[in-house]
């Protein structure tokens, strides 16, 4: 998941999948998606986690509630070639655009579609920033080395308590990867793997929805309703504030237009908590 300059796919990775035509840049995929003919490719920095999501976007039975794009097989069966990996163009704007119980509904029914898949052992092995942070957010690592928070990071962490909700395969990315198209069910793109609770990942796209797409405070109430509810909204903002940190590196101080949105979010969240919490302030 490192960013990088925007390089067309070679004309060899073009061959390997049996692609022609013109290469054209899309929106998106942080500027680093082409598409070529009815494909859409982008680099990829893990292989083994490419090649294994393809396979598991290839295994899913089809579906009246939402669309996957098929992986493009290279002419070995492979589907990374030098760095690339290339799915079938699906039409659709990407969301939210408002369309918090659409995007919601589909990421549900996704999720039911992975309830069988065993946990893949390269989750263990992933080291990028995301991955890090989502350790953090289940205290499988301490928050060491972490740029300033303006000691959100410790109120948050005050206020977790213990769920008890089972764990499964998960999009934990959801937001802005689910495409809407009238007449069609959602898409569900650019899979991002984590071995969470469903909640987990609902609650990633309440956080994301409060914090950058101006979304009402009864998402909240809306999607996350339980006590279980609450407790993975606060571990969904301890990842994305933890990213938000990995990602300015070590020393660095988060940008205050972020933390003044994260502060507002924190404030909507502990509003829920009873009075009497315990919230290290």
């Amino acid at each position: 998941m490192t960013l990088r300059t925007m390089t067309e796919p070679p004309a060899g990775v073009l061959a390997a999948f049996r692609l022609t035509g013109a290469v054209h840049p899309l929106a998106g995929g942080q500027g680093q998606s082409f598409r070529a003919g009815n494909a859409v490719l982008k680099p990829v920095d893990d292989a083994e986690e490419a090649e294994w999501s393809a396979e598991v976007f290839a295994g899913l039975a089809p579906s009246a509630e939402f669309r996957v794009p098929q992986p493009c097989r290279a002419d070995d069966g492979s589907h990374v070639v030098a760095g690339w990996a290339a799915y079938e163009f699906v039409a659709g704007r990407a969301g939210p655009a408002g369309e918090w119980a659409t995007l919601i509904a589909a990421g549900r029914a996704f999720h039911q579609a992975l309830r069988h898949l065993p946990r893949p052992g390269l989750l263990d092995r992933r080291r990028h920033p995301w991955a890090v942070a989502d350790r953090i957010a289940w205290d499988e690592i301490g928050p060491v080395a972490l740029a300033h928070t303006d000691g959100l990071l410790t109120t948050l962490r005050a206020l977790k308590r213990p769920v008890d909700t089972p764990s499964q395969l998960v999009h934990g990315d959801l937001t802005g990867n689910v495409l809407l198209q009238s007449g069609q069910p959602p898409a569900v793109i650019d899979f991002s793997p984590y071995w969470r609770p469903v909640g987990y990942a609902e609650a990633i796209v309440v956080a994301d929805g409060l914090l950058y797409h101006d979304a009402a405070p009864a998402l909240i109430n809306s999607t996350l309703p339980s006590h279980d509810g609450l407790q993975m909204l606060v571990r969904a903002l301890i990842f994305r504030l933890s990213t938000s940190a990995l990602l300015e590196g070590p020393g660095k101080t988060i940008p205050q237009e972020e933390l003044t949105r994260f502060a507002r979010v924190t404030g909507l969240l502990k509003e829920r908590f009873p009075a009497d919490a315990d919230t290290g302030t």
